[in-house]
């Protein structure tokens, strides 16, 4: 990991974000299992900065300690704008010759931006991450478009803002009594400072609205199956959807595919769908000498339907007996077509149990599935 200068930060969280719809400012609202701000001031400290200021509201200082509890902070209390917030936290970081200036409503803070920006310090008295412009922009005026806008001269300009210390508290200084300024390096450039753009990142987007808060669902999801049954004399072997010829089956109220069976519980288990019991019931006639083929494209009908596909699935025997390796490649097409993959991502092998328990007995089979979920 490179080592970077030494350098305070300041994490701005003075502002009362109404907007988000929270029942509180949304630098202190809950989001991914923490309040927002405590996710930038713990990117900031791991990555050294030392100290840490954060500019909170005013008679905000019980809920800002406890959405920071056990971190070494140093709370400032901001002022009536952004600008004078951050001239605040300015005056409170001491000697540092290098300082970053956070939003906190950017909670996902990339190391690597932090490393390009204070790179750009050794050159530069400023520096800010930005993004090239995507879309065509243009000018309005009411509700009318004017005239289109020249994108490539445009970026959109995120934090982290990094500046030499007393440039930066200089010029904010001499900002006192202008109107409120939308960003550090608006300040610096006016003291007529030049500031670098280095290269910035998407995961820095910015909570806003309320839909922000929303919990989005996740890439990828992962679920795990168990199950066992019974081996019986005059029973068919059925194994991830293949007859294997043996002197002993598997016996259950369907035709007893454990291979199957963990696989469901996997698929289920990923999108929090219960198991393979609430869905097939023993007790239901209907499911008597069933196919397990069925019940594993009823769980991929509820994958499908929560936005999801199949990534891979592995999957492990237990047994003595039948070998598994003869029939490994035909268990893995037949599973592969079931889950609507290649059967490159399906993975089916076995071990024993070293005679051990009621598989090492030949009493049984059991199997463990593991299947992981993309989002389409």
């Amino acid at each position: 990991m490179t080592a970077l200068p030494s350098f305070a930060a300041i994490v701005v969280a003075a502002g009362q974000g109404l907007r988000a719809g929270q029942p509180m400012p949304k630098q202190f609202a809950a989001w991914r299992g923490k309040p927002v701000v405590r996710h930038s001031v713990e990117a900031m400290l791991a990555a050294g900065a030392s100290p840490v200021v954060v500019a909170i509201p005013a008679s905000a200082d019980d809920v800002a300690r406890q959405a920071l509890s056990g971190l070494t902070v140093t709370l400032v209390t901001g002022g009536e704008t952004r600008q004078r917030s951050v001239a605040l936290a300015l005056e409170a970081i001491g000697p540092a010759e290098r300082v970053l200036i956070h939003d906190a409503a950017r909670p996902v803070l990339p190391r690597a931006v932090i490393e390009r920006v204070l790179a750009a310090l050794d050159k530069h008295s400023g520096a800010i991450p930005v993004l090239p412009m995507v879309d065509s922009l243009a000018f309005e005026k009411h509700g009318l478009m004017t005239q289109p806008a020249d994108r490539s001269a445009l970026r959109r300009v995120q934090t982290p803002q990094g500046f030499r210390t007393e440039a930066i508290r200089a010029a904010h200084r001499a900002w006192a009594g202008l109107p409120d300024a939308g960003d550090d390096a608006q300040v610096l450039r006016a003291a007529g400072e030049e500031v670098a753009m280095v290269e910035g990142d998407e995961a820095l987007a910015k909570l806003t609205f309320a839909q922000d808060f929303a919990q989005a669902p996740a890439p990828v999801r992962v679920g795990t199956g168990y199950d066992v049954h019974r081996l019986e004399p005059g029973e068919e072997l059925w194994l991830c959807g293949v007859r294997i010829e043996h002197d002993f089956g598997l016996a259950g109220h369907s035709d007893a595919d454990v291979g199957l069976h963990a696989v469901v519980d996997a698929l289920l288990g990923a999108i929090g769908a219960g198991d393979i019991g609430q869905h097939f019931p023993p007790s239901d006639p209907q499911w008597r000498g069933c196919r397990s083929a069925r019940f594993v494209e009823h769980a991929m009908s509820l994958v499908h339907a929560a936005g999801y596909r199949v990534g891979n699935i592995d999957l492990t025997l237990i047994c003595e007996a039948p070998k598994i390796g003869p029939h490994r490649e035909a268990m893995q097409q037949a599973l592969g077509a079931l889950v609507q993959v290649d059967a490159g991502a399906v993975n089916v092998k076995a071990t024993t149990t070293e005679r051990l328990g009621f598989t090492g007995r030949g009493e049984g089979i059991a199997a463990q599935a593991a299947a992981t979920l993309i989002r389409i």
